[in-house]
């Protein structure tokens, strides 16, 4: 009885989240085809690119279903990292870290290559959220890593639309040099590095830490204030309430995934102790 709950459950998240990603398809092909947004291709470049990289990596390295899909996330948050630190460290260079800053420049401006650099990654979260649906690499009623694709495609796409909050975006990306480590985690685990004593790992576990506080919690709490504190700037229309409905999501998820990742971290140290004990 358990399972045929489960498998109804996954069967309907399967169905709502296909239908989801099906409607945003079609929303970016009208997109480009009817209104001749030839801009929005780098949403499409960017799904091929890291389908041909699955192909490639499928055929060359492991058939592996999660290895695959998390080899290729790893590649996306090397690519989105190096992209969002050479565009943040450009435009510093441009106009100067305060007023890179100002509320004009986040809303209604676009930095150099930001523009790209974003549909480049939705074109990701597209295939991603594809690959796992295909090969049912989620778990759980309401997956929360396919929430979150559905929310980044979401506001990223309808912020790609009237070109607005681009700037806002990409300093969300910022937590992608988190995500490196994550996926550097589950490879390693998968390859069967798992001796927490290693000092590999332990080097991998800190600099994880690290990430995590500053690149993904810190920075989007602060990006969340600046929300709040610059609300009276924002005009009437929905770029204010999408990006706090956006921030509130992704901060929750935060602690989700800092939940997550305090258990496994204890799970390997338990893990360790406990094979000590057994040589003893």
């Amino acid at each position: 009885m358990p399972r045929t709950y489960q498998s109804s459950s996954s069967n309907k998240s399967a169905t709502f989240f296909s239908a989801t990603l099906l409607l945003w398809v079609v929303s970016v092909l009208f997109e480009i085809v009817f209104n001749k947004r030839r801009e929005l291709l780098y949403i499409v470049a960017g799904g091929c690119f890291y389908q041909i990289a699955n192909w490639v990596i499928r055929v060359c390295v492991s058939r592996d279903h999660l290895f695959v899909n998390t080899s290729v996330s790893l590649l996306h948050s090397a690519i989105t990292s190096t992209s969002v630190v050479f565009i943040l460290v450009n435009q510093c260079s441009i106009t100067g870290f305060k007023r890179m800053f100002e509320h004009t420049q986040l809303v209604y401006g676009t930095w150099p290559w930001a523009y790209q650099a974003l549909c480049f990654s939705c074109g990701y979260f597209a295939y991603d959220q594809w690959d796992m649906l295909h090969y049912r690499l989620y778990t759980g009623f309401i997956p929360a890593i396919l929430m979150h694709h559905l929310i980044l495609l979401i506001c990223f796409t309808l912020a790609l639309y009237r070109h607005i909050t681009i700037n806002y975006l990409i300093l969300t990306l910022i937590c992608e040099l988190h995500s490196i480590f994550l996926h550097v985690r589950k490879v390693r685990r998968m390859a069967g590095v798992r001796d927490a004593k290693s000092r590999v790992v332990k080097v991998e576990w800190i600099l994880n830490w690290i990430m995590f506080v500053f690149a993904r919690l810190v920075s989007h709490v602060l990006i969340t204030i600046k929300l709040i504190k610059d609300a009276s700037k924002f005009e009437n229309g929905v770029e204010w309430p999408l990006a706090m409905f956006g921030m509130a999501g992704m901060n929750l998820l935060n602690v989700f995934l800092g939940i997550d990742l305090f258990n496994a971290f204890k799970k390997e140290k338990k893990s360790q102790q406990n094979n000590q004990k057994r040589r003893e």
